[in-house]
């Protein structure tokens, strides 16, 4: 396929302008990448947060419970040291 000089010299400027189209749809593209990784990178700040703060709270849960169990060891302890009621109405 031969092309003629008017041809070729018609092609040349087409080629530069799909050129440019293509480059300019690459930027956006680049640009909507560049947004959505800011986004993704919010969102895994935020959900690092939200996890610090539930991790906290699950430690405060731990200490309550685990205290609150001391206590009910003590309690009962407290109370195998104290005389059986059935003792006292015995005398």
């Amino acid at each position: 396929m031969m092309f003629d000089q008017h041809t070729i010299w018609v092609l040349i400027p087409i080629a530069a302008i799909i050129a440019g189209v293509f480059k300019h749809s690459m930027r956006i593209k680049e640009k909507q990448i560049d947004r959505m990784q800011g986004q993704e990178a919010e969102m895994a700040s935020r959900h690092a947060s939200e996890t610090r703060q539930l991790e906290e709270r699950v430690r405060v849960l731990e200490r309550i419970v685990t205290d609150q169990g001391l206590n009910v060891s003590m309690e009962i302890e407290k109370l195998r040291d104290q005389p059986a009621v059935r003792d006292m109405r015995a005398d």
